[in-house]
């Protein structure tokens, strides 16, 4: 949780199992606090995502994380990446063997740094919203404050 308020942006990279990302990787961002106060942590971050499969190339784990990213109101860039048959791909000491992948691993990761500076002195400016200037933290808790039901 502190590293997510630290950090400007984010990776996220699942193997795909079943048609879509992991169960411990939804839990991991489940553990991401949704709000502090009226603010969520991770608005207004880029997001870059990748995933990895075990046999042919798929997008389902890539689309279900950018929706996710989207709703936890991070800038996902256009640039994804999806490794089909990982197995093959990495050697003995678990580094990436040079190919077409590797060249689009690299691709998306210069894409998060490009946007990621670009947004860095813009991101106040492009969270700012109506309806959360309106409403004050403390208004806030106490309007969704569940412990009187």
């Amino acid at each position: 949780r502190e590293l997510v308020l630290w950090s400007e942006g984010m990776v996220w990279c699942s193997p795909e199992r079943h048609g879509a990302m992991t169960g411990v990787f939804k839990a991991q961002i489940d553990w991401i606090p949704l709000t502090l106060g009226a603010v969520r942590p991770t608005q207004g971050k880029t997001l870059a995502l990748m995933q990895v499969s075990g046999g042919s190339q798929s997008f389902n784990a890539l689309n279900q994380m950018r929706v996710l990213g989207r709703w936890m109101r991070m800038f996902t860039t256009p640039n994804q990446s999806s490794v089909a048959k990982a197995f093959l791909e990495f050697d003995e000491a678990g580094r990436m063997k040079p190919s077409a992948y590797y060249d689009r691993v690299v691709d998306v990761m210069e894409e998060l740094v490009k946007f990621t500076r670009l947004l860095r002195e813009q991101t106040d400016y492009l969270v700012d919203r109506y309806s959360e200037r309106k409403e004050s933290a403390e208004q806030l808790s106490n309007r969704v404050n569940q412990t009187a039901i």
